[in-house]
């Protein structure tokens, strides 16, 4: 019998029976692991992964599945770049800045010291050149990274005594994030690096004498208003923090490209979605903390105008020393210059004369 007349006679259940149809194969699920340097009580910032991991879950009809584990639940906080770069996790969820140790380059990707607002950040990660020099620059460590969030600017943290000048930061210790900690430290104070967890016992005891974190939403969780009184502002150190999500360049290259898109766009939604919630949450919270006694100070001008010669002198440095740093500063410092002549003339002057009005 030839194959026409088999086809005619038996029907599709004779062709399977008889093996002579192609083979069908099922969309292999995909399983991975994604570890955050933050712990679950933060649902802004630990939150941003777990947004990312249900945006995926739902682009792909739930055939791509991504676990969140929260700092030391996997591996500790910042042991997250070394967890990805050996593909013991597929995914981590971070701030660039804490792995300053290995490379400053690092934290440049997520903020330096008088460095870009939030937007323009965005906007040199996805229409300058900070999302190709900086996967150049990820590329020797393993890793293939995507913006995963930002968090705005900052405040400039608690203190537990009144800071009336420069001099004040003298032998101070103080929990800062990453690479601002070298400013700190030629300006006379004792950074500490603690993750966000362990920052408030540190501060209740007198370990440290101040401590920064992000702004009034999430210090407001972690209680510093009930062991340091004093306020301040801003952030100098970070004018928008850009969280990344950090992904081994194996298991990437292993997906499919519809399962890569669905990573890049699930990724860009959870980078808008974390600001939007902090510029929801934070005035309300701000508001609770001065009314509960919280006492809110601008730096003083002697001490921000230190902070930013001292930034400005380190960086230099760094382009001498480092050819890293010295490539994608470049690149940035230049950017940015354009951008603040933009927005001296725009949303600066339209902030300053909304913030004036009485509404």
């Amino acid at each position: 019998m030839d194959r026409r007349s088999l086809i005619q006679r038996a029907g599709i259940a004779g062709i399977l029976a008889a093996g002579a149809a192609p083979a069908v194969h099922a969309q292999q699920a995909i399983r991975w692991r994604l570890a955050s340097s933050f712990p679950k009580s933060l649902d802004t910032i630990y939150g941003g992964a777990e947004v990312f991991a249900q945006k995926v879950k739902g682009l792909s009809g739930g055939k791509f599945e991504i676990s969140v584990h929260a700092a030391g639940e996997i591996m500790p906080a910042f042991g997250v770049v070394d967890g990805v770069q050996q593909g013991s996790v597929e995914a981590a969820h971070t701030a660039p800045y804490y792995f300053f140790g290995k490379d400053e380059t690092f934290a440049i990707g997520g903020a330096i010291p008088f460095g870009l607002n939030s937007r323009q950040m965005s906007a040199w990660t996805f229409e300058g050149n900070g999302l190709k020099l900086m996967r150049e620059f990820y590329a020797r460590y393993n890793i293939i990274h995507f913006a995963c969030g930002n968090t705005g600017a900052q405040m400039g943290g608690w203190f537990r005594k009144e800071i009336k000048s420069v001099a004040d930061l003298k032998g101070m210790k103080m929990r800062i994030g990453g690479f601002a900690g070298k400013v700190l430290e030629r300006m006379g104070g004792v950074p500490q690096n603690i993750p966000g967890g362990d920052i408030y016992p540190a501060l209740e005891k007198g370990t440290i004498d101040a401590a920064e974190w992000i702004g009034p939403y999430d210090d407001q969780k972690l209680g510093f208003n009930k062991v340091a009184p004093f306020y301040y502002y801003p952030g100098w150190w970070e004018g928008g923090l850009q969280l990344d999500l950090y992904i081994n360049q194996k298991a990437y290259d292993a997906l499919s490209p519809e399962n890569k898109a669905i990573v890049e766009a699930a990724s860009a939604y959870a980078h808008v979605e974390m600001q939007a919630k902090y510029d929801v949450k934070n005035p309300t919270a701000l508001k609770q903390l001065v009314g509960s006694g919280a006492k809110l100070r601008p730096f003083p001008a002697d001490l921000m105008a230190a902070a930013f010669k001292t930034s400005m002198a380190l960086y230099d440095e760094l382009s001498q020393k480092n050819p890293s740093w010295a490539k994608v500063y470049g690149d940035l410092a230049k950017f940015r210059a354009d951008q603040n002549l933009w927005f001296r003339f725009t949303e600066a002057t339209f902030d300053r004369f909304m913030q004036s009005q009485k509404l």
